[in-house]
């Protein structure tokens, strides 16, 4: 079927479109069709090129759209399908748009090279795809704090590779998913590093087969849910554990598993406000243990064990309402490390002796609701927190200062705020502004930091926020952030015993953040790029709207650099269309003309070339070899000179006795061409000589073989190298290129089919059929002689290549042609 010249045109039109542009054509298409589904979109989001106008969160190797990072861009509206057409994404954060919403598109499944799906604050909703279990490539997943409602699907089983599994703070329901003879589940992550479900409904029993000596799992975390039934002794098969978190679930009983004691490596333990019964749970040998909560639970009575004084990294031990008792031993205030004890509603009793030596963090002891009736304190009188409201001792007269409520006895102190450094008066600033820490108005960036499981207690403790505070300025630079400094302020314990503080990040060099700024700080805290000291344990961000600095659009600018090559491009593109336009008319003229039929089908072995016929080629500046000269010139069209293949056959490099480098086309079984159509060719290109047109060197009709000897050119194909600067130094040859090959329409203008000099400038080679030769404009060879270029003696390895040692390039180097 013969293709319409109309339709001829706008294909070339539309392959100079994208040789013009950075961007693949299909990205581009998919980006414009997810800012469709947006109310609001990044201020520079407009044209067709987002890699070479450098949208705002768009990251590009090549042209390829490999990362999306968006966060706390006041995004509104919905995840379009269009997603699935960015198969090269690797990355992809919209955290912190509040206003994005909706369900998650089930063509997410389709981005097989994605790797990281960060999705944190954001407002989506519904099921969670069961078809994200098909991204085999994803390590980190973070749906946390939407509104995810439906079971957790069985099919995320299939994320072999991921190591970060969040979907705290959502409304999933069900059970946690294992393998049940047919169906895999959770059981099978066995590289996943961190299970964070807290936050959610989830119901049923935990299953025993969500612990197996072959995870790695260092967080398991499953709070505030509604599980029920006993905690499987497959736990103490986890022996990296770091932070357990099974705290209030509330229906959640049974013993906890003797062998709890295995998980050594063991920092924060949390069973609190469940129905957990038998005898206290053994912690001896736990010595990595900070903090420990066993609170409100029905354990069998008990007096204190032994543990407490042999856990030399405990900071907090909160075990409040659990009928432990006999006397409290001194040496437990004595721990190095501690700092709160919280053991009100037992039945401690007897004498408290806190001893002389106790520990110099110690700043709460809370006895309220016990049995003791004795105080001793050492030579130094302790003076903190201490609380013995309720018990006997209170009834003694002499002890008032320690039989009051906690505010009554230590009127609570403000809560921490980073110190303002001014040397005189501060600034005043405008209502929008906050004055930073270097005593300058500026707009920050805030949100609120939520720690999962710190590993202190003792929030009056100002050193662990001063820590905090210069590991995040030091690394926040490090990441090329634009910050001038760090803010921390109202650190408090919530109800879900997660650790909040509140996070201001004020810019430097200037007085608001851009649109990029807010992009790339809020992707270092979605992606869990910033860890922060290890006391402070997982953690997770909540970002505030930010309303970001009015700036000229990125792709604004680049359109105004561009301006003299959009110029160029355009007066090139008008010759073009010229040129096609009058070829256009030639070729319609000729179709009206009445047409010879011819059989198609002989194969050049029937031609002879020794006939002075027609059927011989009438070749201009090209030989004829051999089948023996080709063969021996490309070492028996060895492996190692094979270069590439194609449609028509196979390419092999090969050496002349002159030295110079040729490519010879040799055709496969199954693609010879008709011998009209291969004589058109061959004489077409034998009588084409210009610097942007490989040139046909010669051919072989020997023993039945159709081959053609080209140029040889090393440096790749145009599609294979336009990216970058080399783009745009190529964009105005490329239409020369075009124009050039103008009266070949018949042909495969590709970018595929350009290959580079070094210059760089663009030669072209086609492939395929060709317009019959007495139809096209005839090439003056007086005209044309002048425009050959020498060719470069380089080797090369397919696409790519370095010139032989001594020798220099020359105005060109020549390609290999590709099919």
């Amino acid at each position: 079927m013969e293709l319409s010249p109309w339709l001829i045109l706008f294909g070339v039109l539309v392959q100079a479109s994208v040789i013009l542009a950075d961007t693949n054509v299909q990205d581009t298409a998919g980006l414009t069709g997810i800012a469709a589904s947006w109310d609001t979109k990044p201020s520079n989001w407009d044209g067709n090129d987002p890699c070479g106008d450098k949208w705002i969160g768009i990251i590009c190797i090549q042209d390829r759209v490999t990362s999306i990072r968006l966060s706390s861009q006041s995004l509104s509206g919905t995840l379009s399908g269009d997603i699935q057409s960015l198969s090269e994404l690797q990355y992809l954060d919209l955290s912190y748009n509040k206003d994005l919403g909706g369900s998650l598109p089930s063509s997410i499944g389709s981005l097989s090279n994605l790797q990281n799906l960060i999705l944190v604050g954001c407002s989506f909703a519904g099921e969670i795809p069961k078809e994200i279990g098909q991204l085999s490539k994803l390590i980190f997943l973070s749906l946390n704090s939407n509104r995810f409602t439906g079971h957790i699907p069985p099919s995320l089983s299939g994320l072999s590779k991921l190591y970060w599994f969040d979907l705290a703070e959502n409304k999933l329901t069900g059970g946690l998913p294992v393998f049940d003879g047919t169906n895999p589940g959770l059981d099978n992550l066995t590289n996943t590093k961190h299970f964070h479900f807290g936050g959610n409904q989830l119901s049923g029993t935990i299953p025993s087969q969500i612990f197996n000596s072959h995870m790695k799992l260092i967080h398991f975390l499953v709070d505030n849910n509604n599980f029920s039934g006993s905690i499987p002794p497959t736990l103490g098969l986890l022996n990296v554990l770091e932070v357990l978190r099974f705290d209030n679930n509330k229906q959640l009983s049974g013993p906890v598993p003797t062998n709890i004691n295995n998980l050594t490596k063991l920092a924060e333990l949390h069973l609190e406000n469940n129905q957990l019964t038998g005898p206290l749970p053994d912690l001896t040998g736990m010595t990595a243990l900070s903090f420990v909560d066993m609170s409100n639970n029905t354990f069998n009575a008990s007096d204190a064990p032994a543990w407490f004084t042999a856990l030399p990294s405990l900071t907090s031990l909160y075990l409040e309402n659990l009928q432990i008792g006999g006397q409290l031993p001194q040496e437990l205030f004595a721990l190095s490390a501690i700092q709160t004890l919280k053991l009100r509603g037992n039945r401690f009793n007897g004498t408290l002796n806190i001893g002389s030596d106790f520990g110099s963090q110690l700043q709460t002891i809370d006895l309220q609701g016990n049995q003791i009736d004795q105080l001793t304190v050492g030579g130094t009188q302790y003076n903190k927190k201490l609380i013995l409201l309720g018990n006997p001792i209170c009834n003694q007269g002499n002890n008032e200062q320690y039989c009051k409520t906690a505010t009554q006895s230590n009127p609570v102190a403000p809560p921490y705020s980073t110190s303002k450094n001014c040397s005189g008066l501060p600034a005043t600033c405008l209502p929008s502004q906050l004055l930073s820490p270097s005593c300058t108005c500026a707009v920050p960036y805030k949100g609120t930091l939520f720690f999962r499981a710190p590993s202190f207690s003792d929030l009056s403790n100002e050193s662990y926020y001063l820590l905090l505070e210069k590991d995040m300025k030091t690394k926040f630079l490090s990441y090329k952030a634009l910050i001038d400094s760090i803010a921390l302020h109202n650190p408090f314990f919530d109800a879900n015993n997660n650790l909040e503080i509140s996070l201001e990040v004020f810019p430097g060099g200037k007085v608001q953040f851009g649109e990029q700024d807010i992009s790339d700080i809020g992707f270092i805290l979605s992606n869990q790029t910033y860890k922060p000291p290890p006391v402070f344990g997982p953690y997770y961000f909540i970002a505030q709207s930010y309303r970001v600095a009015t700036e000229v659009p990125a792709s604004k600018k680049s359109k105004a650099n561009k301006l003299p090559l959009i110029v160029g491009v355009a007066a090139g593109g008008a010759v073009v269309i010229a040129v096609l336009l009058l070829v256009i008319f030639f070729i319609t003229r000729r179709k009206r003309e009445p047409k010879k039929t011819e059989e198609r089908s002989q194969s050049f072995a029937s031609l002879d070339m020794k006939s002075t016929s027609t059927s011989v080629p009438q070749l201009r500046g090209a030989r004829t070899f051999t089948f023996a000269e080709l063969k021996k010139i490309t070492n028996n069209f060895s492996e190692a000179n094979d270069i590439g293949n194609g449609g028509f056959g196979k390419v092999y490099r090969g050496t002349l006795p002159t030295g110079q480098l040729v490519a010879v086309k040799r055709s496969q079984e199954g693609s010879l061409q008709g011998s009209l159509e291969f004589r058109t060719e061959i004489e077409l290109l034998s009588r084409v000589h210009h610097k942007n047109v490989v040139s046909l060197m010669g051919f072989c009709l020997d023993q039945g073989e159709q081959m053609l000897v080209y140029e040889y050119i090393p440096n790749g194909t145009l599609k294979e190298s336009l990216t970058g600067e080399i783009s745009r130094s190529v964009h105005a040859v490329s239409a020369r290129c075009i124009t050039h090959l103008s009266f070949l329409l018949m042909r495969a203008v590709l970018p595929g089919n350009f290959f580079l000099q070094v210059s760089p400038a663009c030669v072209w080679t086609g492939s395929g059929g060709s317009a019959s030769s007495s139809a096209l404009p005839r090439a003056s060879p007086t005209s044309t002689s002048s425009q050959t270029l020498p060719s470069s003696t380089g080797t090369s390895s397919r696409a790519t290549s370095s010139s032989t040692s001594g020798s220099t390039p020359r105005s060109r180097t020549l390609a290999s042609p590709s099919f």
